[in-house]
């Protein structure tokens, strides 16, 4: 085949792969805005249950603030669109493996769809975690310790900022079966170098937790702990998916 010929099926295969990223796109972006929609009406509930953890701890008559003429339009409204961004997280990861899956090799489909469900889960189980668990045990540390003759009012817009970085560093924390099997698939580490890692895991799981959750020492274990179990999962996990000699000959 000329060169000639060539250039034009390259475009052609270029411009045909630049419309289908645009579809996925497109319906990504629809599937938040469907769920934002349907979640709108319930804006207000929504962050009433999200509040719930720190009011249930509150001195008799406690309650949140706002301090900004319009927080407590904007706060609620800002709760919504992140949770219809998170929630639909599962179309928007199919429609980017839709994408580049026709492009992957055999082994490599075989790693990536256990990973990519896996790594969605894990996501939504750390924030629950963080909610049920962590969330709790804190707001009745931090009400605890709150000096005599001050009372505690929260606004509405920073107590949404702190629990959306605490359920986002409980998620991705979550996520550490999912890195070691990609470190293990990709040749960076070995399963028997992250056995004999297993000391400098454990430090590193509770200055990571120190460093991500309130100070009380509950929060930091409740972090810790799951985190060096998961990353004993992730060993597990690497040894069953990862197979020695996996290549480009089995595409």
């Amino acid at each position: 085949m000329s060169a000639e010929t060539e250039q034009p099926q390259v475009e052609e295969s270029l411009i045909s792969h630049l419309i289908e990223l645009r579809s996925r796109i497109i319906r990504s972006v629809l599937a938040v805005a469907v769920l934002f929609v349907a979640l709108f009406p319930f804006r207000e509930w929504l962050y009433t249950e999200l509040a719930e953890p720190l009011v249930r701890h509150l001195p008799h008559g406690g309650h949140l603030i706002a301090t900004e003429v319009s927080s407590p339009f904007f706060t609620p409204i800002k709760l919504t669109a992140v949770l219809a961004l998170v929630l639909a997280m599962p179309v928007v990861i199919y429609q980017f493996w839709a994408f580049v899956s026709p492009g992957l090799y055999r082994h490599e489909k075989r790693l990536a769809r256990p990973l990519l469900v896996s790594a969605v889960l894990l996501f939504y189980t750390g924030c629950a975690f963080a909610y049920f668990l962590v969330m709790p045990a804190a707001f009745r540390f931090l009400t605890a310790v709150t000096p005599q003759g001050v009372e505690m009012m929260t606004d509405i817009n920073h107590y949404l900022s702190f629990v959306l970085t605490l359920f986002f560093a409980f998620g991705l924390c979550f996520e550490v079966p999912v890195a070691v099997v990609i470190l293990v698939a990709i040749g960076l580490l070995s399963v028997d170098k992250l056995r004999k890692s297993r000391p400098y895991v454990v430090v590193v799981c509770f200055a990571a937790a120190a460093v991500l959750t309130p100070p009380d020492v509950m929060s930091q274990v409740l972090l810790a702990v799951p985190m060096y179990l998961l990353f004993e999962a992730g060993i597990l996990a690497a040894k069953l998916l990862v197979r020695p000699g996996d290549d480009a000959s089995d595409a």
